[in-house]
């Protein structure tokens, strides 16, 4: 039973650590990055698709991001989507291709966006202590209908307390990592 509940809070945990990674990789930083744009929503044939599913999507200089559609008639599609997404982007259409040209960030620009990892790590601690806290409410009803001991029951909450740290201190180091790539000029 506390194997279950080890490897329950391990799978939760590992889902809001993967979340985490997904969110700051749409953080825009210096560098161009394809994933800024992937899950842009692109109106095709009046269903919204994100752009992944439309066109390749390549960084041939450090920063610019170059879009080629497979279908040639969805470019402006493309330009509509890019432009209602909340990247601050002006795509540049040459007929087969989108670019996208990514300006340096300012100072101010740099400071909000170190906010909004602090806001995303912090969102991600909160999700693995809710688990934690969920699980330790089962070992606790657990031992209540003697389904463990007192000392499982216990053990069970070290156990968890242990990975909850673990994972605590791989979003501090992801969050840190992500800081120090947005405020690199």
């Amino acid at each position: 039973m506390l194997n279950d509940i080890q490897a329950d809070a391990k799978k939760r945990m590992q889902e809001a650590i993967q979340s985490l990674e997904n969110d700051l990789s749409r953080i825009r930083t210096g560098r161009a990055n394809p994933a800024l744009v992937e899950a842009v929503r692109v109106n095709y044939y009046d269903v919204p698709t994100p752009l992944q599913q439309l066109a390749s999507i390549s960084v041939p200089e450090p920063r610019s991001i170059l879009i080629r559609p497979f279908d040639p008639s969805t470019l402006k599609e493309i330009e509509r989507g890019i432009l209602a997404s909340d990247l601050g982007l002006t795509p540049n259409n040459d007929g087969k291709v989108v670019r996208l040209n990514l300006p340096s960030l300012t100072e101010e620009r740099r400071k909000d966006l170190v906010k909004i990892v602090k806001r995303r790590a912090e969102d991600a601690r909160i999700s693995v202590r809710n688990t934690r806290r969920d699980l330790i409410r089962d070992l606790r009803e657990y031992e209540n209908e003697k389904l463990i001991s007192e000392d499982d029951q216990k053990r069970g909450e070290d156990d968890l307390q242990k990975e909850t740290d673990r994972f605590v201190k791989e979003i501090d180091s992801m969050c840190s990592a992500k800081e120090e790539e947005v405020l690199e000029v």
